[in-house]
């Protein structure tokens, strides 16, 4: 059957809304691919980001298996030597003013050469959330028998291992087993107001010596302020000067989402490993520690849900963000903990019962901003992560409640990148690559989906 064709037909029975809502999805992903892998967006988003593909990955499988693989395979094949799975890998047709930071601020073949960064493609020297082992368990799982033919587990596990492996022992920062982030853009919400404190200590580059390409294509009141961007390229370029070298970071911090997604991850590797002959002990183990850790380390019963660790100035971060409910997809959390996050989840700090996706920051927060990127807005892959976490802990009728305003907010917005959590409305970018994929992925397992 003709690429192309495959992707409108319902892998489920469906009614005219959901196929309609299917058929949208669809589209996007085909328009948005690129050769070998998918752009978030054609305007603002023109090369390949790391966790995006790992949700684009889990939609793609409902429409092709092996294009789902490939996904998967390309932003693999661009690991670096000591393991870290690099945020963005560069296409080299793409024009340099496209995007900003673009590949000669990075440096990558160069700055990156002591950590083992490739010669090609360029990439940045940053990471993001590590999502992919889940995602290469489920694009498995679409097709086992495709999979198994093509070895595509068994080609992903040591670059899976070694990623795991890069977070758990380069990026414990804090000693105490969690992986830290180096940069705001590495947890993927980049201006969240968890980071307003650690950032205060960083003096901005001269605005001078960069110019915003974000700002072409979205609105100013959506985007970062101009001194959080000037932080922003401040830390990324001491980053690459210092040859990407993790040590003595101004900005390191322990994020519940990232750390959850390494736990999950590390129990999708358990299940990889066993598919392929290797040892799925080792990742089962870590996927308790890393449990314990999270918990011992991040949680905050008076808050009610995990908060940052700022390993620079000391202590707690006490913001309330959508980072802190994340951790629902851990299997195996005290149940304490999980009846207060769903407490926390539909109480007056973020109503979800009430608004129907969760918003990125806390409603009742000092630095709410319904508009701002990840200060307020809602986000469809945070929903699908609370979603899934909500069906493993048996809160069925709270997930089915998630999925159904995530596909309402989907189809209306234009699959937009994020959306007003008070009224629904599309804000960002459209055509969203991860916003259809992973309306894909809701669509095709409806009430059926676990958090395996």
């Amino acid at each position: 059957m003709r690429e192309g064709t495959r992707p409108l037909d319902p892998p489920v029975p469906a009614g005219t809304a959901d196929l309609t809502l299917r058929r949208g999805a669809a589209r996007v992903l085909i328009r948005n691919w690129a050769g070998a892998s998918t752009v978030p967006s054609r305007t603002l988003y023109p090369h390949q980001w790391s966790w995006d593909s790992a949700f684009v990955a889990i939609g793609l499988r409902h429409l092709s298996p092996r294009r789902a693989q490939r996904e998967l395979e390309t932003l693999l094949g661009a690991q670096w030597e000591d393991g870290r799975v690099p945020h963005i890998v560069f296409n080299p047709a793409v024009p340099l003013g496209a995007y900003f930071p673009s590949p000669d601020f990075w440096r990558s073949s160069q700055a990156g050469a002591a950590a083992g960064a490739p010669a090609a493609p360029e990439t940045s020297g940053i990471v993001q959330p590590p999502v992919h082992a889940l995602a290469a368990w489920l694009v498995h799982e679409a097709d086992p028998a495709e999979s198994v033919r093509r070895g595509f587990l068994a080609r992903l596990y040591p670059r899976l291992a070694a990623w795991h492996r890069y977070l758990t022992t380069a990026r414990d920062l804090g000693g105490a087993g969690l992986a830290a982030v180096v940069h705001p853009w590495e947890p993927g919400m980049d201006n969240s107001p968890c980071w307003d404190g650690p950032l205060s200590r960083i003096t901005p580059a001269d605005p001078a010596s960069f110019r915003r390409a974000d700002l072409d294509h979205g609105d100013a009141d959506d985007r970062p302020t101009d001194v959080d961007y000037g932080r922003y390229v401040r830390l990324a370029a001491d980053y690459r000067d210092r040859g990407y070298a993790d040590s003595d970071h101004a900005f390191a911090v322990e994020d519940p989402c990232v750390n959850a997604l390494l736990i999950v991850s590390e129990h999708a590797l358990a299940r990889i490993a066993a598919e392929t002959g290797a040892d799925p002990l080792v990742h089962e183990r870590r996927a308790g520690q890393l449990t314990d850790a999270l918990v011992g380390r991040l949680w905050d019963a008076d808050a009610g849900l995990f908060l940052c660790r700022d390993l620079v100035g000391g202590g707690l971060v006490r913001e309330r963000s959508v980072a802190g409910l994340v951790p629902l997809i851990v299997p195996g959390l005290p149940e304490d903990i999980v009846r207060t996050l769903l407490g926390t989840l539909d109480g007056p700090h973020f109503r979800a019962a009430d608004t129907g996706l969760v918003a990125s920051y806390a409603l009742s927060g000092r630095a709410f901003d319904r508009t701002r990127y990840w200060r307020g807005p809602a986000w469809f892959n945070t929903a699908w992560l609370i979603g899934r976490g909500l069906r493993l802990h048996g809160a069925d009728d709270r997930a089915e409640r998630l999925r159904t305003a995530f596909l309402a907010a989907a189809g209306t917005s234009g699959f937009a990148e994020y959306v007003d959590p008070v009224t629904g409305e599309g804000r960002g970018t459209r055509d969203f690559a991860w916003t259809a994929a992973l309306t894909l992925d809701l669509l095709a397992t409806p009430h059926l989906e676990t958090a395996r």
